[in-house]
């Protein structure tokens, strides 16, 4: 009599063949396929989701620091990290920092700089604008400022922060109009 747990001379060992994996791979394969573009489009989302978000944390940091500090206080687009430049464009980054002598240019260099942001990603500011300053009572004079957030031919996606005369910050989707101009191509 045999022993228990070992193996009699009836008993077959069993395993997985070659054509159960295969099948496995294959329906890994398939849901995979399934799976990655959705998955690619909640990514893209996600990316300019968190661009949003970090451009109106740096303006409501603009906007408390003019208040607290009482100095004008500039958040410009710069793609150097020293210097405001006269571009629309804001992915290749920008800065805060004070404006007391009003020559739209950090004093003494800029108190916050953000480096570019990953390839594909576009961040345009309103014909005209290329500057928030914030006035000492938080207002942001001169007319309000539309910043959108796109990749190009990805219109469906465009989002926007608005930051209004008295200083208000606020995010949403962009509009239509405001996605097609976005996502056109230089």
């Amino acid at each position: 009599m045999a022993a228990t747990g070992t193996p009699g001379p009836h008993r077959r060992q069993r395993g997985i063949s070659l054509v159960e994996q295969i099948m496995v791979v294959s329906v890994i394969a398939i849901l995979a396929g399934v799976a990655l573009p959705p998955l690619h489009h909640l990514l893209s989302r996600n990316r300019l989701q968190v661009a949003q978000s970090d451009f109106m944390t740096a303006l409501q940091h603009a906007r408390s620091t003019a208040a607290i500090t009482g100095k004008r206080t500039l958040f410009c687009p710069s793609p150097d990290g020293h210097q405001c430049s006269d571009d629309t464009r804001w992915e290749r980054g920008w800065l805060l920092g004070h404006d007391t002598d009003g020559d739209h240019q950090p004093d003494g260099g800029p108190s916050y700089t953000r480096a570019a942001y990953a390839p594909g990603l576009r961040i345009a500011s309103s014909s005209g604008r290329h500057e928030v300053r914030f006035q000492p009572d938080g207002s942001a004079g001169g007319s309000n400022l539309t910043l959108l957030f796109c990749e190009p031919g990805k219109q469906g996606q465009t989002l926007s922060v608005v930051v209004s005369r008295s200083g208000r910050i606020r995010g949403a989707p962009a509009t239509a109009a405001q996605a097609a101009t976005c996502t056109q191509a230089d």
